[in-house]
């Protein structure tokens, strides 16, 4: 006795096979599509959500980072200066490795063109340009207080003033420039793989109840095939219904009834 007949267990036919098939390969196809949508939504949220809230970060860190220097300008002695100074290096890290954080991500180029890649390259040369400007007001000021007359201090201060004015406040537009048009690329990038997710399930969805709806029927017409096959030999002793009469053995005249 093989270990089939021991477990009770039968071998399944073709259209069986054929239809665990279609199951799995239509299961198959909605686990990918699921799964691509999965990674979709964890990239939305770790890149862009987050991202997004890093770049309006970076924006206020900016406007600190200028306040700041404001302050600077505003001190009354050396050693309020160089407190009030002292936490720029910190500020001016905090930015850099939030841009170079959210660089580190996959940057992407929307359906229209916007590329990640360069706008947050702009916001680098801006930032770039905007530090510089302000490292020189900086300078200037570090430079009035070991300044060797009041009158070389004085002079020293007001290039600083008209430097950080005339120079430091449009280096601070073209920052808050590059930041607007990098969220606009943000948003669109976004929305262009939220079009693509919605894409994505509509197909799916497609996908299982067409696929659903042709499993059925497909078993339906299957199982009808087969008991079609199986109904004329299923019942052997109607065969001879409408056939010619049954002869039992010895079917002769019976003697006992023969007229002498």
């Amino acid at each position: 006795m093989s270990l089939a007949s021991r477990l009770k267990l039968s071998f399944p036919s073709t259209n069986q096979l054929l239809i665990s098939v279609l199951i799995a390969g239509l299961g198959w196809i909605s686990g990918q599509a699921l799964s691509r949508i999965d990674q979709d939504l964890r990239i939305m949220y770790t890149e862009y959500t987050l991202g997004a809230a890093d770049l309006a970060h970076i924006s206020a860190d900016v406007m600190r980072y200028r306040n700041t220097i404001i302050r600077s300008l505003e001190a009354e002695n050396q050693k309020t200066f160089e407190r009030i100074t002292e936490s720029l290096p910190a500020q001016r890290a905090r930015i850099q490795h939030a841009v170079d954080r959210y660089a580190a991500a996959g940057l992407r180029v929307s359906r229209s063109g916007r590329s990640e890649e360069k706008d947050i390259q702009a916001v680098r040369d801006s930032l770039d340009q905007y530090f510089s400007v302000a490292s020189k007001t900086t300078d200037l000021l570090a430079q009035e207080w070991r300044a060797g007359s009041a009158t070389e201090a004085m002079e020293l201060r007001r290039k600083a003033e008209i430097h950080a004015a005339d120079n430091g406040g449009p280096k601070v537009m073209q920052v808050s420039l590059a930041l607007d048009r990098l969220l606009e690329t943000v948003a669109e990038v976004a929305k262009d793989m939220r079009d693509a997710g919605t894409k994505t399930i509509l197909t799916t969805s497609y996908w299982i109840v067409g696929g659903s709806f042709f499993i059925a029927l497909l078993n339906l017409f299957l199982s009808r095939a087969a008991r079609s096959q199986v109904a004329p030999s299923s019942r052997p002793e109607e065969t001879n219904r409408t056939g010619s009469p049954l002869h039992l053995p010895n079917d002769g005249p019976n003697p006992a009834l023969r007229i002498d």
